[in-house]
């Protein structure tokens, strides 16, 4: 097989197994472990990777919840689950791929061979594994992330050009709620993209055709995406990946403070 990702399904992967790394990154914004969830049952063979801990650096109301992990974290993290540079990897949670984007989005800007499991665990036709696996580390480089890919709150502020979409759900991209994002609103002319509606009713992506058309606003212009905390925004980059529209008028970035740290600086406009 020549072209991989950015998605593959489940019979794929079921055949293919041995030539990828699986990898469950399940994580709940309710305060339910990951952990727990992949030690009662995950694809068999299949490590784990933490948003938290690997995927992202400590939290702060300067940068946000989910701050961009230094190069360092993510290679030390891919290193300690036997990922070495190159090797192809296949990511999935149990929540429409909104978690799996985010280690999707990260090996896709440095051009590593990623793709998320279309529909998730529950698309998995075989039995599930409580058994721990023990990965074989590696010693991996670590790369700097490749500039125009993330933007920070005043690049955001200062693209005249670009379209931003904003994958909360409409009721925040409005209003916010209470306990998770710090005021409401949304950043001054962004538009509602909720990640969810890049799925159909199977929990699936929709087909490429219409993804384009939901992201017709990217066909000519450079796109940001941005959500709560710089997670679910990746969903939505990887629906504009799908769709054949990254890069198609400049590049897609993920803004990744997003409003947790956009919306903490009472500086900062906002729009209800």
């Amino acid at each position: 097989m020549t072209a991989f990702g950015p998605l593959v399904d489940a019979a794929w992967l079921e055949h293919n197994q041995a030539d990828v790394h699986v990898i469950d990154v399940r994580w709940y914004l309710d305060g339910r472990s990951g952990q727990d969830a992949y030690a009662a049952g995950h694809i068999p063979g299949a490590v784990r990777l933490d948003l938290d801990a690997d995927l992202s650096r400590p939290a702060s109301p300067a940068d946000g919840r989910h701050p961009l992990p230094t190069p360092e974290r993510f290679a030390a993290a891919l290193g300690r689950i036997g990922v070495a540079a190159g090797d192809r990897v296949v990511c999935y949670d149990d929540a429409g791929g909104s978690v799996a984007a985010r280690l999707w989005w990260l090996l896709h800007v440095l051009d590593e061979p990623v793709a998320v499991l279309d529909g998730g665990l529950a698309a998995w036709p075989g039995a599930l594994s409580a058994e721990p696996v023990a990965a074989l580390p590696v010693e991996r480089a670590p790369r700097p992330w490749p500039v125009g890919r993330f933007v920070s709150a005043e690049q955001v502020a200062a693209a005249e050009h670009a379209v931003v979409f904003d994958a909360r759900t409409s009721d925040r991209y409005r209003a916010g709620q209470d306990g998770v994002d710090p005021r409401p609103g949304h950043i001054p002319g962004a538009l509602s993209a909720w990640w969810g509606d890049n799925l159909g009713p199977d929990g699936r992506f929709l087909p490429a055709a219409s993804l384009r058309a939901r992201f017709a606003a990217a066909a000519d212009r450079p796109a940001i995406a941005y959500c709560g905390s710089g997670v679910t925004a990746c969903h939505d980059l990887l629906a504009m990946q799908v769709a054949g529209l990254d890069g198609a008028a400049g590049s897609t970035a993920l803004y990744p403070g997003s409003w947790s740290q956009w919306g903490a600086d009472p500086a900062r406009p906002t729009e209800v």
